[in-house]
């Protein structure tokens, strides 16, 4: 992993940069704001089910997969999150997520159970929320099962262009349900093309805070 600092977005958030790949895991215009608007509010809450499964590229720093747990109190929500390079505890203990949530000691025990969940096993978090979290890189995972959203949190194009090619998003596809939307922060057009070309019906969306688009996919 390369060398990790620590940087507070616009919103008081933290977020983590990779000097090596001059990257940060979040918006540097807001952490929760982004994780927010784009995954919960554009993919979890645009899906009416009571029964959800989720797929997440890129578990990261958790902050996903917390704010998707705090929505799940009407819905029951299967969530598999993948991660070739999982952080460090000493790293994660150190974010301020809980603070800037104004988390009581309910939501911190609910957010440091998550981040403890071995690898590779498949854990009840809440009745309402159920955790696999897989070690392991997009290109090699396999599954049987279907997803009715996908969150693409892998970091962008420039930094990792092998995660947004065709081939990736075919898989992404076909792990998909009828109906099944893909969203990810990214609206390049590249990117778009390629959601198109596999099949998706691709839907700009208004971006978060200093984004201007984000993309939402659905497989029809």
């Amino acid at each position: 992993m390369d060398k990790i600092s620590f940087r507070i977005t616009a919103d008081g958030s933290h977020t983590l940069y990779l000097e090596d790949l001059d990257e940060t895991y979040h918006s540097k215009h807001g952490a929760i704001q982004e994780a927010m608007h784009v995954f919960i509010d554009a993919g979890l809450k645009s899906c009416n089910k009571s029964n959800l499964n989720i797929l997440e590229i890129g578990f990261g720093t958790g902050l996903n997969t917390f704010l998707t747990l705090q929505e799940s109190t009407n819905t029951i929500i299967n969530y598999t999150s993948l991660e070739a390079y999982p952080l460090k505890d000493t790293i994660l203990s150190q974010l301020n997520y809980t603070k800037e949530l104004n988390l009581d000691a309910d939501g911190i025990e609910k957010f440091n159970k998550l981040h403890k969940v071995e690898w590779g096993t498949y854990q009840e978090i809440t009745p309402t929320f159920n955790l696999d979290k897989e070690k392991v890189e997009l290109v090699n995972y396999k599954t049987t099962e279907k997803f009715d959203i996908i969150y693409f949190d892998a970091f962008g194009p420039n930094v990792q262009p092998e995660m947004w090619e065709k081939a990736i998003f075919e898989n992404m596809y076909n792990v998909l349900n009828e109906n099944g939307i893909l969203v990810t922060y990214c609206a390049k057009g590249s990117v778009k093309r390629a959601l198109k070309e596999v099949g998706f019906e691709v839907e700009p969306l208004p971006g978060p805070p200093g984004k201007r688009e984000m993309t939402r996919a659905r497989k029809l």
